[in-house]
């Protein structure tokens, strides 16, 4: 059953009636929108996260978390991330044994009209199937406009502010978002403030690290290491920056498979890419392939999993120690 993304972030509720569903494509924001959702409508649930590696290397993990009813509570919700047709099987099984106690919410990345999860999905009445498309300026304009609704001050000029300081990524958004209700206790924006609260060029810097690092940089990532400062309040904002642009390389490798050329690739995608920083994108893509890319993002995905669930731990260690393994491992990509 194919589903609207928009009608479900209006009414979440609107998915509980399936026993699981399937969320791809490009825009991981509205999957972690869909996500808190379902957490926040269920928090007398076990909730229980799966990789598809973390599948791969045991087939029958899905299968005792389906067939075992919680100890804790009535209610189990399996999420299981970076899935594609390599799990069909173990899905398809484990779609046979679900009872109305368990709950599965499956995301994955893009996935063509061949894909047989997709095809799945689609054609079953049982199961709900919803594609997350990309944001443009408008659903983002009424996103932000949503979330700070009570907020006094918020006009059009900011709301473009936020938008280009984000690169249009909801994730980038959502996290600029927390921070100005952290602060703005009063629920009253001052544009001047903002500005400094948004750290656009402490942003500008961390990009630069960024891409040093995806280029595998190890000089100039262990230079700007050093001197940005790695503030908790941006932890997520860094994550998400981060996924951002390595989502960009796989939508360009996705597109270059019918181009053969890169560089055409490049001027195909949207948002357009800005021209000075074109070289930039073909330098990374010469360092990663899809292989190693999704890794990444498997990686990424553990370590904030890792921060949410734990108040403790260092953020800008683990931010570190990112950048930096990713940048050894762009390094080998030769």
């Amino acid at each position: 059953m194919i589903l609207k993304s928009y009608i479900i972030e209006k009414n979440i509720n609107l998915i509980s009636e399936y026993n699981c569903v399937l969320f791809y494509g490009e825009n991981d924001g509205i999957k972690d929108d869909v996500k808190n959702e379902v957490k926040k409508t269920n928090q007398d649930a076990e909730v229980l996260n799966f990789f598809q590696e973390d599948i791969i290397k045991d087939e029958t993990a899905i299968f005792r978390e389906v067939d075992n009813l919680s100890l804790f509570s009535e209610k189990k919700i399996i999420f299981i991330y970076e899935a594609t047709d390599k799990i069909f099987k173990i899905i398809s099984e484990s779609l046979e044994r679900t009872n109305t106690q368990v709950k599965i919410y499956i995301f994955s990345k893009l996935l063509d009209k061949k894909s047989k999860l997709r095809a799945l999905f689609e054609k079953e009445k049982k199961l709900a199937i919803i594609a997350c498309y990309q944001d443009n300026e408008r659903t983002l304009s009424n996103y932000i406009t949503d979330k700070l609704q009570n907020f006094n001050g918020l006009n059009q000029e900011i709301i473009n502010l936020i938008i280009s300081n984000s690169n249009n990524d909801r994730r980038l958004i959502n996290a600029e978002i927390i921070k100005i209700k952290s602060l703005y206790i009063d629920r009253k924006i001052n544009k001047e403030s903002l500005i400094n609260l948004l750290n656009i060029k402490h942003d500008d810097d961390f990009n630069k690290i960024r891409d040093a690092s995806l280029i595998g940089n190890k000089k100039k990532v262990n230079s700007l290491i050093g001197q940005i400062d790695f503030l908790p309040e941006n932890t997520f904002f860094f994550i998400y920056n981060i996924c951002n642009r390595i989502n960009k390389l796989l939508e360009i490798q996705e597109i270059t498979k019918n181009t053969n050329d890169s560089e055409l690739a490049l001027e195909n995608i949207k948002p357009k890419i800005f021209w000075k920083d074109k070289p930039i994108y073909i330098a990374q893509l010469k360092r990663w392939n899809k292989s190693n890319l999704e890794k990444a993002l498997s990686s990424i995905a553990e370590l904030e999993l890792l921060i949410k669930s734990n108040s403790a731990i260092r953020n800008d260690v683990l931010i570190k120690k990112l950048l930096v393994s990713l940048c050894v491992k762009a390094s080998k990509n030769c």
